[in-house]
């Protein structure tokens, strides 16, 4: 930390990807702060999977063990929301500031900040499906779909997505149904489903069924109940902005309204010189291990950019005295 308390870099995110970053500048002896709102998007799972050497591991214990290993190098974690991240005043050296103000009124100066906030989920509107979230109703087969397999899953579609995802959750059971929920079903794709065995329902959904046990059924807008013990849908994924204003981050939308994030260069780099994204606010679709290593890239990069700047001010400085003397 310098002398007038600004930190090498401020995190803003403590899952994996927020961790990571911290831990790989620790370990070189910066200073950082990462800042957890504490609420992970993979809270309701049961366990992390396919992260090798740790699958299974609940992902409450996971990220404690995370922020164990940030502060056992000098990294700070601590438990907030922020509410505004903004440019200040560049150095004497010409170096970036940042300025993050967190709900209670805590601020921190920072010559860095890595975003690595995540992403919301928003599930279609369907009564009785959103108090499943995380358990009767998944939306990867690679995170969940040992777990569910040989289960009576059910596919909410969503879109042109929702075919693949079929396919996907197809490998993991024989008894898997398709409601098409009024998107577009082409006939040479239900002839594939037919071929695996899918079962294709253009009745309109009305609610999700369950009791104490979890998810019973689909029920129809004609009144049937087609028995479903798991539904998959994919997601609409957005990247959490809260308080990111104003960085002025550029954004994107993904096609046919499925998510939207941070755009980034390589290693996370953004258009906003000293910002850092990485994880799912950038990458939608990454697992928890590659969440991971992109914050691990990121934090290293973003020390190597730390290591020039001080260097350059280290021969400023030593010039300066060159030329007094």
């Amino acid at each position: 930390m310098s002398p007038d308390g600004t930190v090498d870099a401020v995190v803003i995110g403590g899952g994996a990807a927020g961790l990571s970053g911290a831990l790989m500048l620790a370990r070189s002896r910066r200073s950082v702060v990462v800042i957890d709102s504490g609420t992970p998007r993979n809270a309701p799972a049961a366990g992390v999977h396919g992260l090798l050497g740790l699958d299974g591991t609940p992902p409450a214990e996971l990220l404690r063990r995370g922020r164990e290993e940030v502060r056992r190098y000098g990294g700070r974690v601590v438990t907030g929301e922020v509410t505004s991240a903004v440019p200040a005043a560049l150095s004497a050296d010409g170096d970036p500031r940042f300025t993050i103000t967190l709900a209670d009124g805590r601020a921190t100066q920072a010559r860095r900040v890595l975003v690595a906030t995540g992403l919301r989920d928003v599930l279609p509107d369907i009564p009785g499906l959103a108090q499943h979230w995380g358990r009767g109703v998944v939306h990867c087969p690679y995170c969940h779909g040992w777990e569910v397999r040989d289960e009576a899953i059910g596919i909410l579609a969503v879109g042109p997505a929702s075919i693949h995802h079929a396919l996907l959750f197809r490998q993991l059971t024989e008894d898997l149904v398709y409601f098409t929920r009024g998107t577009d079903l082409a006939e040479d794709t239900r002839a594939r489903f037919a071929a695996r065995g899918i079962r294709v329902i253009d009745t309109p959904v009305a609610e999700v069924e369950s009791d104490e046990s979890g998810i019973t059924g689909v029920r129809l807008a004609d009144g049937r109940v087609l028995p479903r013990r798991v539904l998959a849908v994919v997601t609409t994924t957005l990247a959490r902005t809260d308080g990111l204003d104003g960085l002025r981050l550029p954004m994107e939308d993904l096609p046919g309204g499925m998510g939207r994030r941070f755009v980034t260069g390589m290693a996370g780099t953004t258009e906003v010189p000293g910002v850092w994204v990485a994880g799912n606010a950038t990458d939608l679709t990454a697992q928890v291990g590659a969440s991971a290593a992109a914050g691990a890239l990121a934090g290293a990069h973003l020390n190597a950019d730390l290591t020039t700047a001080d260097t350059n001010a280290a021969l400023a400085a030593a010039s300066s005295r060159t030329t007094h003397a």
